[in-house]
């Protein structure tokens, strides 16, 4: 591989391993603030005793989230020079109010929240982690409106002379119609997440030790379902609003998820393909009528431009090359996305189901618990693949081209030592991450440890102990 493949190798990696702790971060800290309300309008034990339980997890993945996302900011300079000089006008916005508004909350706040248990009166201590949760929300929808010009470039013009784009329109930036859909898609997929890690953690208790604090990991066995079913109606009415701008502004993305050659009106979906290496030609597919043409367009009779016309029309406005992406990656990555997400959402489903009136979970069960907050995550990282996948050959749609944004001074023997050493150090972070969240998980709710079962709930107070965590 030359340079140019190491450095998109690298860029993938290191932003699929960042990716597992957003949509953590993003639910969980909403969650928490959510469990605290609850506290401070029920003044009921059990809330208190989960805000401090998820919201020590909170902390652990945020600074894990933190460290691995500064990453992605050295690259640009390290791999990406010519990217970023062609972006950097149009980026610098957005990225310095992630920067300078949204991560400052967060950070402020964070602290504020951590120490000020017994400093701080409970109006103003529960309005500390609501910042975190508007820094984060705010954090998010800056980094999505970034991301959302490179797929739709608005509100600039581009300087010949210095050969970049300048901003000209912040607000047609932040009002981009790509990224009024995908930031309630990706924070609604984030809340599958968090509600899936929320269920899953408290059904490993009730099978694991099923005499300790089991009315309040009840509580938050249904808070985690019900999050993963309210959000996952939220993933696909957002969905399918994204789908219908992505046919819009990038028609080939759209041909792609399909592995749709040539144009059709009306077009179907398949579920299921078998098709060659390449995926130029289809050997067996089961399809769904109509569905492709409603999913981009709004009618079941909409057309849909294949890869062939929309190769021919872009050869004409951009020049000789191939403008397609890689077909089965962005076929298969689509379909894993939507079917790991379904498949989460039926799981919170039955384990409301399992667990309704009281009913003890039963023991098989505790096989559902690994895999339920991994279907979500997955299914989030494969919606990201395809997302970033989708656009090439281009950088920035329709401006610049991948191989265009490569340092030129960049050697692949440069890249590959700091790819091996980000995967090194990747590995070590993932083995604290995993062994600080699995200790705090195991060590259950702070507090009284074995509540009188079928006792009325304690009203009182318990003791304010600090959040913190040593490794």
């Amino acid at each position: 591989m030359d340079t140019l493949d190491l450095a998109r190798w690298q860029f993938a990696v290191t932003t699929v391993y960042h990716f597992f702790f957003v949509p953590v971060t993003i639910s969980l800290v909403a969650i928490t603030a959510g469990l605290q309300t609850a506290w401070y309008r029920t003044g009921k034990e059990k809330y208190l005793r989960l805000t401090k339980f998820y919201g020590k997890l909170f902390l652990i993945n945020i600074a894990m989230g933190v460290v691995t996302g500064l990453v992605q900011e050295f690259q640009f300079g390290m791999n990406w020079s010519d990217y970023s000089r062609f972006v950097g006008d149009v980026f610098g916005a957005p990225l310095a109010l992630e920067g300078l508004l949204a991560f400052f909350l967060e950070s402020t706040f964070i602290g504020l929240w951590m120490f000020g248990w017994e400093r701080l009166p409970k109006l103003v201590h529960l309005g500390c982690i609501w910042m975190v949760v508007l820094g984060t929300q705010l954090s998010a929808y800056f980094i999505l409106a970034a991301n959302s010009w490179m797929q739709n470039p608005v509100g600039f013009r581009y300087n010949a002379e210095r050969g970049r784009a300048e901003l000209t329109d912040l607000w047609a930036v932040l009002t981009n119609k790509v990224v009024l859909v995908t930031y309630p898609h990706t924070i609604f997929a984030a809340f599958m997440v968090g509600g899936a890690f929320v269920a899953a953690v408290a059904l490993w208790h009730l099978l694991r030790r099923p005499s300790v604090d089991r009315e309040v990991f009840r509580t938050a066995l249904k808070i985690g379902a019900v999050i993963v079913l309210a959000a996952s109606a939220g993933v696909a009415i957002s969905g399918d609003q994204q789908g219908k701008v992505m046919t819009e502004v990038q028609p080939m993305k759209m041909a792609a998820a399909e592995a749709l050659y040539e144009t059709e009106k009306p077009a179907s979906f398949s579920v299921f393909t078998i098709g060659t290496l390449d995926g130029s030609k289809e050997i067996f597919s089961i399809k769904v009528p109509y569905l492709l043409s409603f999913l981009g367009t709004g009618h079941l009779d909409g057309e849909v431009k294949g890869i062939n016309s929309l190769q021919q029309a872009y050869e004409t406005l951009y020049g000789p090359g191939s403008y397609s992406p890689n077909v089965p990656l962005a076929y298969w990555t689509f379909r894993l996305m939507i079917g790991v997400g379904m498949a989460a959402g039926a799981i919170a489903l039955w384990l409301l189901w399992a667990t309704r009136k009281g009913r003890a979970p039963a023991k098989w069960l505790i096989w559902v618990v690994a895999p339920l907050p991994l279907l979500p995550l997955v299914a989030n990282c494969f919606g990201w693949i395809f997302t970033e996948t989708g656009r090439q050959p281009w950088l920035v749609f329709g401006l610049l081209p991948t191989a265009s944004g490569v340092s030129p001074g960049t050697t692949a023997a440069e890249v590959i030592t700091s790819l091996v050493g980000f995967t090194v150090l990747y590995g070590v972070l993932a083995v604290v991450e995993v062994k600080l969240m699995l200790r705090t998980i195991r060590g259950g709710l702070a507090g009284t440890d074995s509540p009188t079962p079928g006792a009325a709930p304690d009203d009182s107070e318990p003791a304010a102990e600090p959040l913190s965590f040593a490794y």
